[in-house]
This record gives C-alpha cells, structure tokens and sequence, in this order.
C-alpha cells in the first residue's frame, strides 16, 4: 500500500526568539526538519513525502531536500494560514489510495519504531494518534475557579496522527472550525472513531531553547547508543 507524510512545518517559530522559523534552526549540526525527515525515511524508503513551509522559505526547504538525494521523493506545498490549512494542502496533492501521516515537523525526535506501528494500526483500524499519560497533576479552570481531575484518564496527544487516506481525504473538503487542534479532532467532527496508540515522551515538540538542549541530549545518547 502506498505510504505518504504530510509534514507540517508552516510556524514562525516565534517563542525560539531566533531570527528564523525553528524548524530550520541547527540540531547536532543538521536543521530541525533534517532529523524529522530523516527519520521518516529510515523507517520506510518509499514513502512519498509532502513538507509543507512557508511560502518565504521554499528555497531553504529545496536546499533540505538536496540532502537526501534523488532517491527520496520529497515535494515542497506551501503553507496555509492554519494548521488545519497547511495540512489540507499537502493533502490535496495525495491521488492514490494509502496510509498517511500528518506529523509536526519540530517533532523530530520520533523513533522508526513508532512510525511503523502507527502504519500497522492504521492498517488495522484506520487510524492510529500517539498519546502518552499525563505524569502531572491537571486541573480544569472554568469561571468558578479549578478542579482537579484524575490524571490516568487524560493522554497527551501526539504526532504523527496516521489514517487510511480513504477516511482523512473527505473529511478535511470541510471548512476550518476553531475546535479542529488536530486531525483527528477533523475526523471526530465528521462522527468517525478514532483510535490512539501508544506515543513516546521523548517525541517531543521543540518550542522553546530548552527544547533544543533537550532534544541535544536525547540525540547524544542515541549516538553513544544508550537510549
């Protein structure tokens, strides 16, 4: 079955406080986005790649690509004003039936192992959403104050979010909602189940400086081959 992966990198980046979008910012010597494509290749070899980045950033994205050579088969789509948006374009350029991940760009630190049982899931059910228990304490705030709630009932949801292209093409000709944070919340709205999977907490989504000292340690030890 064709595989494809949407990969979402359309942000500014703008809590990084660099003077570019995070997603190119330099990781063990390599952008950001290097390390997520990277890992999406090693896991599976023909996979179709879109990686979707804005429209000011094409070139950096085409000098990207060059460093996988032409065996990979990356294509650039330019960015929507959402999230939902961006998403939506890489997914308008899917024809053929498949399996599909929409993955976070700056979440680079995802392992092949999960990338291939989200494949297997979704092969299986449909979808597949990586989610980790919450290790905090969480409480809700409403007008009347807060209230905690019992913490082994709430999952922190991840990418990359993985379906059969036959369920996540239709639902996403809808019109953007304030209440679609992801696509299977997409999925939900149109009455559909979704199913989770197990995530990783080192698959993390780098948003701020610390992410980047985090994701640096993470990656050394991977190197020495201790994690």
């Amino acid at each position: 079955m064709q595989k494809y992966a949407v990969i979402v990198a359309g942000g500014s980046g703008l809590r990084m406080g660099a003077d570019k979008p995070k997603q190119f910012l330099l990781l063990r010597g390599k952008p950001i986005l290097y390390h997520t494509l990277q890992q999406f290749l090693k896991a599976f070899p023909d996979l179709i790649i879109y990686l979707v980045l804005p429209h000011d950033f094409l070139l950096e994205g085409q000098e990207l690509i060059q460093e996988f050579g032409a065996i990979a088969n990356i294509q650039l789509v330019v960015g929507g004003a959402t999230r939902f948006h961006s998403v939506q374009n890489g997914l308008h350029k899917i024809t053929e039936p498949g399996i599909v991940f929409v993955h976070d760009g700056v979440r680079c630190l995802l392992t092949e192992g999960l990338i291939k049982h989200c494949y297997e899931q979704a092969l299986e059910k449909g979808s597949a959403i990586p989610a980790v228990a919450a290790t905090d304490s969480i409480r809700i705030v409403n007008a009347m104050g807060s209230h905690v709630v019992n913490r082994d009932l709430v999952r922190i949801i991840q990418t990359p979010q993985t379906f059969q292209t036959n369920l996540l093409l239709p639902v996403f000709e809808t019109d953007y909602q304030d209440s679609f944070t992801d696509e299977a919340t997409v999925l939900e709205a149109s009455g559909q189940q979704v199913y989770l999977i197990e995530g990783e907490y080192n698959n993390i989504k780098i948003t701020r400086p610390v992410d980047l000292v985090i994701a640096e340690n993470i990656l050394i030890q991977r190197e020495q081959g201790s994690n």
